[in-house]
């Protein structure tokens, strides 16, 4: 036997991380404009398709960036009105009668949540396997595309274009020259911008391409002027709400209505908004640390906390119910974004131009943000993600696969539902029964050793207890992965220990491996012997011989 260490993971130096405000204002900055574009369109399609006031959508904003944004601990997260709840809050304010009734219930499903990351509930969202997080992503990916392909040809919606037609037919039957034409540019511009030549001009590094794709939509709407062949109509524009001569801002703020605080219909609903939000927040949370390119994982408690502030203060000043929502996330992350100032940030932009320039941003046409959200869409649905899922096996492809497919025939909550009732489905039919390790500590001449020891079976149920085990073994430590029972590493795990391993040589933790994975049941364990090796490893301390 001899030994074979794990693999170093490498990052690029131009990618280094320097904590600190100040030290990254030059990318969150530009990340937090982008994501305020992307996102005003966004808080009044909400609104509207909830059946509240346009202003609740945009405040909605305002609370998820500065109030949820610096009570939260996610370096890339962003927060606002969720898409996913446009059903709950569109039936909730029918049957509750009023919009200040439904407040009410918001109000208090904040008070809730904050219950729940005061009990440390935020473990929950440890449960769901990797694979139906990256279905959820590529199925909301899915559904940007398509929601935004027909402001991208000029439709408001293509539902309404005509019954006993096909989808496609009906997107193709009316295309609008000027949207299609400034759609088409600003994704020429974004594609463009990616280029490796691009990067390497010196001028362009701190530009991102949203921005210059809007910029160069307004210049053309510009010159297109208000007549013609080209010309873009009103419903065509990015409208936000404009205040009438001598009226407040703070006149558009609406409270709850106490009454209704014995009414057990408010509470039922704030319930279900509580479990709701709090489940696509955890979710959204975890996905959203996938894409971190730094590798930083927010605590889902304290998440959880910032959530309920957000969603108390949203009931109080007349806003629409906020969770982390993985479209503006997604957004920051590919603008760029590097720490939560991005966040706070673009709230303080929404505030700022609803008070001051309601009229220039009423000049952006929405062909341009399509542009902007199909590629945001594109890369979290790429096919090469498909592909990726599928080499991975089955126990991985299945419900990746399910998860996507759901989402997009029925919604968010229940693409994930039948996800995870795939995940779980294998998990019965091999019957995983057996305990995932037993930790050893020993402490001799040579310091402190952590001994994990692999059952025959580690599945995704066992993410959340690995997790925090791993998390808890202090620097300057050993920590020997004893896995000469293991016959199944589920794909799940496998992430986890690699990335430990990478963190593990950033806070001097030495690592080795013993034992031999065979009778391996699907890809996953394959892609692990990569990692592990097929020998067995004896323990080794660095420096010393085989």
């Amino acid at each position: 036997m001899h030994d074979a260490p794990l693999p170093e993971v490498r990052r690029d130096p131009a990618q280094a991380f320097t904590p600190g405000t100040f030290a990254n204002l030059k990318y969150d900055l530009p990340a937090a404009l982008v994501v305020f574009l992307v996102a005003t369109p966004l808080c009044l399609g909400i609104a509207m398709a909830s059946g509240a006031p346009l202003f609740a959508g945009i405040l909605s904003g305002i609370v998820g960036g500065m109030v949820v944004g610096l009570a939260s601990a996610s370096p890339l997260g962003v927060s606002g009105p969720a898409a996913g709840l446009t059903v709950i809050v569109l039936h909730a304010i029918r049957d509750l009668g009023s919009f200040p009734a439904f407040l009410l219930a918001v109000l208090l499903a904040g008070g809730m949540q904050i219950v729940l990351g005061l009990l440390r509930a935020g473990i929950i969202g440890y449960y769901f396997p990797s694979a139906v997080i990256k279905g959820m992503l590529a199925g909301i990916g899915l559904i940007i595309v398509q929601k935004q392909l027909p402001h991208a040809v000029g439709h408001q919606t293509v539902a309404d274009q005509g019954a006993g037609t096909s989808w496609l037919h009906q997107l193709l039957a009316g295309i609008s020259p000027g949207p299609a034409l400034v759609a088409a540019l600003s994704l020429l511009v974004l594609i463009v911008w990616e280029r490796p030549f691009v990067k390497r001009i010196r001028a362009l590094q701190y530009v991102q391409g949203p921005l210059v794709a809007v910029l160069l939509g307004m210049a053309l709407h510009a010159s297109f002027g208000s007549e013609g062949g080209l010309a873009l109509a009103p419903s065509q524009l990015v409208q936000i709400p404009i205040l009438a001569d001598g009226q407040s801002w703070t006149s558009l703020l609406v409270g709850p209505d106490w009454a209704q605080f014995g009414n057990p219909k408010i509470w039922t609903t704030a319930l279900t908004l509580a479990v709701v939000a709090s489940l696509e927040t955890l979710l959204c949370v975890e996905a959203a640390d996938k894409l971190d390119p730094y590798g930083r994982t927010t605590p889902a408690n304290r998440e959880l906390l910032a959530q309920g502030l957000g969603n108390v203060v949203a009931g109080l000043l007349g806003a629409l119910p906020v969770t982390q929502v993985i479209v503006r996330s997604s957004a920051n992350i590919q603008s760029g974004g590097r720490t939560k100032t991005a966040a706070v940030a673009h709230g303080a932009l929404l505030l700022v131009a609803v008070m001051a320039i309601p009229e220039l941003l009423n000049r952006i046409p929405l062909a341009a943000l399509a542009a902007v959200l199909l590629m945001v869409g594109y890369k979290l649905a790429k096919p090469s993600l498909f592909a990726e899922m599928f080499r991975l096996g089955w126990l991985q492809f299945a419900p990746f696969l399910v998860t996507v497919v759901g989402i997009l025939l029925t919604d968010l909550l229940a693409g994930i539902a039948m996800g995870l009732a795939v995940a779980v489905f294998h998990l019965l039919w091999v019957n995983l029964r057996n305990p995932y390790f037993l930790a050893e500590e020993r402490h001799d001449e040579r310091g402190c050793t952590y001994t994990i020891h692999l059952a025959e079976e580690v599945t995704f149920l066992n993410r959340a207890a690995i997790l925090q085990t791993l998390a808890a073994i202090p620097p300057h430590t050993r920590v020997v992965l004893d896995a000469t029972r293991c016959v199944h590493l589920d794909y799940d795990v496998y992430e986890i220990l690699t990335d430990f391993v990478t963190k593990a040589q950033r806070n001097d933790i030495d690592v080795t491996v013993q034992g031999t994975l065979q009778g391996h049941r699907n890809d996953s364990v394959a892609r692990a012997r990569q990692v592990f090796g097929n020998q067995s490893l004896d323990e080794k301390r660095p420096g010393g011989g085989s």
